[in-house]
């Protein structure tokens, strides 16, 4: 029987014989530091990757990862995700944060059937973070057919997580000063499209135009 891990394995010397050595300047730059511009937070889901999807280099993001890419809000809390916040900003100086979410997200299908979540318990009480999308639901979009509620749930869980993020002290106070800026995405694993919110049109609109 085939070794499931030997595809990690091979992945790696393939690494090891090609990607390294054209690459070894660069990681021996970041042996030792690292100074990335932005904090990217997206889903855990396993069909976002964001180097890939924005062809950025080792170095360039500073990632968290959670499912429903939630931005907690609790007083007396500590977690992996807002811990990873302070320090993006109090030590690496992130100047851009981006919230990211995406379509298919099984974090918001949770949120509307409580029902798949009662052997989950850790995950049904995380999942009460995204409980805002449904206050900032997004227009539904007959072109999105049958996925079209889902999509305008996962739409308002970017603008519901970005308040969460405008309240996380060490945001808040660079925001203040002008010091950082933050966004919220939508990608669109079928099309391999990005979607950003803009706050003064309350919407979603293209990061980059289609080609006539």
């Amino acid at each position: 029987m085939e070794n499931p891990m030997q595809a990690l394995i091979e992945g790696h010397q393939r690494f090891l014989r090609d990607v390294f050595p054209e690459k070894r300047d660069h990681f021996h730059l970041l042996a030792d530091m690292q100074a990335p511009r932005y904090l990217f937070i997206t889903c855990s889901d396993s069909r976002i990757v964001p180097d890939l999807i924005l062809q950025t280099e080792p170095g360039d993001l500073f990632i968290s990862r959670g499912i429903g890419n939630v931005v907690p809000v609790s007083s007396g809390d500590v977690d992996g995700i807002t811990a990873t916040i302070e320090y993006a900003v109090e030590v690496l100086k992130v100047k851009h944060i981006i919230v990211c979410g995406h379509s298919d997200c099984g974090a918001l299908k949770a949120a509307l059937n409580r029902q798949s979540l009662k052997n989950l318990p850790k995950a049904s009480r995380w999942l009460h973070h995204v409980e805002g999308a449904f206050s900032h639901r997004q227009p539904l979009r007959p072109e999105e057919g049958e996925h079209a509620d889902l999509a305008s749930i996962i739409r308002g869980n970017v603008i519901a997580q970005l308040g969460n993020l405008r309240a996380q002290p060490s945001v808040a106070h660079s925001l203040a000063y002008n010091a950082l800026q933050i966004h919220g995405w939508y990608y669109d694993i079928m099309t391999g499209r990005i979607e950003q919110y803009d706050e003064q049109q309350r919407g979603f609109y293209p990061l980059v135009a289609r080609k006539a």
